[in-house]
């Protein structure tokens, strides 16, 4: 590659040329690959969008090993094991605490709108450190009082009013299955794919919104570690004490766990893989019309060189220097349009969605790759042309 990157430039850019030549073709050519581009960014956003939003949560629990049903398939989707396992868990050496979490989902009234909408509630011992969230910890008695919840201001819909009111330290009030709760404080999570919002409330006061919840049956069970042990040591012996009946995880496995979810068993997973492929395709295609339709206009001078003693190689140089510019100018556009749809769909949806320098790396990658499958095909008649039968 280096040297072909030499030779290129030590002749005379006939690539170049002959893509500036034809100014019209080459914009065409150009907003074809940034539309390519574009569909590849976007999708690779999405997705990686749909991982990180969704794996959130897990990332701010205070907890270096998880305990959970092994017919859990994701956080919106926790069968329950007995508090029991906790216990035992315990007396496995290594293990410095746990402690046990509820989670479910429910309709609650929005407390702006009094419309009803989906909410995922977590339930923990207040007196316990679950969450990594200053907000969290700050508020922890708050969460004692009957009732009280503590609510996600980065939660997707109307609730602008409902937030300032809390922000100024008026609590507000709404309902879930005709109980009243009040909402006494704030913290920073963001919306995700599995809920609009999501609501931190003591175990008590989960218990008394789902009171056919068995106290002993819970979500998840979190254990930190005690000092100078290797929490994948702890969690072989754990899983070794606790038997098949339950699923011990390091907190990467745990986020893992979520992430293969979305990606394997659920259809977005596969529709945002899918548009990549698509988007490659199109650029694939697009870029080898271009080529053709230029190799095709100037096959007499291809003819022409061959005649004078030039090889294929150089001639398949002219049209992959061809590619190469087309999959850098193309690129350009491309990226500057993502960063304004990364930007509008962030503060839309409150996904986290941003470019990240990797990001654009393996897209430009793609669209080098893309555009020299394209040269290659492209170049298949330069290959054959005969000078004879030119002239």
């Amino acid at each position: 590659m280096i040297g072909f990157i030499q030779q290129l430039r030590r002749r005379t850019p006939l690539g170049w040329l002959q893509l500036n030549h034809e100014r019209s073709r080459l914009l065409v050519a150009l907003s074809g690959i940034a539309f390519a581009d574009l569909l590849m960014f976007m999708q690779l956003g999405f997705q990686s969008a749909l991982f990180d939003s969704n794996t959130r949560l897990h990332r701010s629990m205070d907890a270096d090993i998880f305990l959970i049903n092994p017919q859990a398939r994701n956080l919106a989707n926790m069968s329950t094991f007995t508090r029991r396992r906790l216990y035992q868990a315990m007396d496995v050496q290594g293990v410095k605490s746990a402690t046990g979490m509820y989670v479910n989902f429910v309709d609650w009234k929005n407390p702006q709108t009094r419309k009803k909408t989906a909410v995922l509630v977590m339930g923990f011992d207040p007196d316990q450190q679950v969450f990594d969230l200053a907000e969290v910890t700050q508020q922890r008695d708050a969460l004692k009082l009957p009732n009280s919840v503590l609510f996600d201001r980065a939660s997707r819909g109307e609730y602008q009013q409902a937030l300032a009111q809390v922000e100024q330290g008026k609590p507000v009030t709404t309902e879930i299955d005709r109980q009243t709760i009040t909402v006494s404080g704030l913290f920073k999570v963001g919306a995700s794919f599995i809920a609009d919002g999501t609501l931190i409330s003591s175990d008590q006061t989960f218990l008394r919104l789902f009171p056919r919840r068995d106290p002993s049956s819970l979500s998840i069970g979190l254990l930190k570690v005690q000092p100078g042990y290797d929490p994948k040591q702890v969690t072989t012996a754990l899983q070794s004490q606790l038997g098949n009946d339950i699923k011990v995880l390091t907190k990467e496995e745990f986020i893992e766990v979520e992430k293969y979810y979305w990606q394997t068993n659920t259809a977005i997973g596969f529709i945002f893989s899918l548009g990549v492929s698509m988007g490659f395709m199109v650029g694939v295609i697009i870029v080898y019309q271009v080529l053709s339709t230029d190799v095709n206009a100037h096959i007499k001078e291809y003819a022409t060189f061959k005649a004078m003693g030039y090889n294929n190689r150089y001639l398949l140089s002219v049209v992959f220097e061809e590619a190469i510019i087309l999959a850098i100018l193309g690129f350009l556009p491309g990226l500057g349009v993502s960063f304004g749809l990364y930007t509008l769909t962030r503060n839309a949806t409150n996904l986290p969605l941003f470019m990240t320098l990797a990001r654009a790396i393996q897209v430009q990658v793609m669209t080098i790759i893309m555009c020299m499958i394209s040269g290659a095909i492209a170049t298949r008649k330069v290959q054959s042309a005969d000078p004879a039968d030119m002239f």
